[in-house]
């Protein structure tokens, strides 16, 4: 049997600007692969409850927190607190209860915008996929940034080994297929990297009544943002570079043997008619020779140069081969120390969220 998807309401919660402003409640769900926040109001909370108990026949084993008629989130931080806690029992309850007839209804999929299956492998990877859609709402959380970086560089690693496997595939199919998968990931890192910079405002401000970040970590984050930027940028010229390199050796390939001749042939009819052998700038090997016999000569100098070619070119491949196999080594190199650059920053980040609820605690 495979887990529940971890479910929670952290705080603090936020408030609507406008005419009638209410209490926004930020929903955090841990998949495997993915990490996203839904936003919710009570009155959503409320018609989830009516719909469970529609749909399955029985209400749920869980209740809501009672309305306040006589007091408002808005205006009482204790109790928007109360309900926030409230809330989130309520949904880790339903998340939790060994009875899932409320947990496969479609309201408490809709709810929590899960697939059909959201125990199977599935549902991690709908995580994922929808992204862009959670991602139309600012990030909220410190922790869910990370994670968010860190499927960024992802993206980015998935490319890198796509454009590489273009510059080796030999034929045009496998390297049409290559430069598909490398555009892919680059579009949806550049959608991503706009969906860091618009939560990391977010996160340095006081706009959802949360404790800004430090200006140190503030600057960190955009350096990695740049970072990313840069990585981006340079895998998308590789990738253009590849293309326009694609394009002239196709044009060179498909030279014909005729194309070549004509060129020659209009070269040695600029040059004027042959003026014989010039007295005086013979060599030792030549001037015993007829016309035959220099001819023989040159022949047989330029095989010995064609072979002398062979073997430069030889030593050259295996100089090529050489050096994209360190490449290699060196990219595997540099991915296990970014993961582990990633790894200890998420660690960190969530050691900090901790301190600072000990911190309230305490």
């Amino acid at each position: 049997m495979t887990s529940q998807p971890d479910i929670s309401i952290p705080p603090p919660v936020s408030t609507s600007t406008g005419s009638k402003p209410y209490t926004i409640y930020n929903i955090t769900l841990r998949l495997p692969l993915r990490t996203f926040t839904l936003q919710k109001r009570y009155s959503d909370f409320v018609t989830l409850h009516r719909n469970l108990t529609s749909q399955a026949g029985a209400p749920p084993p869980a209740s809501l927190p009672p309305k306040s008629y006589f007091s408002s989130t808005i205006s009482s931080h204790a109790l928007a607190e109360s309900r926030r806690v409230g809330l989130q029992s309520y949904l880790q309850t339903l998340n939790t209860d060994p009875d899932d007839r409320w947990r496969n209804t479609s309201a408490w999929r809709s709810f929590l915008n899960l697939p059909s299956n959201s125990n199977s492998s599935h549902s991690s990877r709908h995580g994922l996929l929808s992204t862009t859609q959670q991602r139309q709402q600012p990030i909220t959380d410190p922790v869910v940034w990370l994670d968010y970086h860190h499927d960024l560089k992802s993206q980015l690693h998935h490319a890198r080994l796509q454009l590489t496997k273009r510059d080796q595939a030999t034929s045009a199919q496998a390297q049409h297929e290559c430069s598909t998968e490398a555009k892919k990931s680059l579009v949806k890192a550049g959608s991503m990297i706009t969906a860091l910079e618009q939560g990391l405002k977010t996160l340095g401000g006081e706009t959802w009544g949360r404790e800004k970040l430090g200006d140190g970590e503030l600057r960190r984050r955009r350096d990695l943002i740049s970072a990313a930027k840069k990585e981006r940028e340079g895998l998308e010229n590789l990738g253009n570079a590849m293309v326009a390199k694609n394009a002239l050796d196709g044009a060179i390939a498909h030279a014909t043997k005729g194309d070549k001749d004509k060129l020659v042939n209009a070269e040695t009819r600029k040059k004027g008619p042959p003026t014989g052998r010039v007295l005086g700038k013979e060599t030792d090997r030549t001037r015993a020779l007829d016309n035959q016999g220099v001819l023989q000569l040159q022949q047989q100098l330029m095989k010995e140069q064609d072979e002398d070619v062979d073997v430069l070119a030889q030593a050259v491949a295996r100089q090529k081969k050489i050096g994209m196999e360190i490449q290699e080594e060196l990219v595997v190199q540099k991915d296990l120390l970014n993961m582990l650059d990633e790894d200890v920053d998420r660690t960190q980040g969530k050691i900090d969220v901790a301190r600072k609820r000990i911190g309230k605690i305490s």
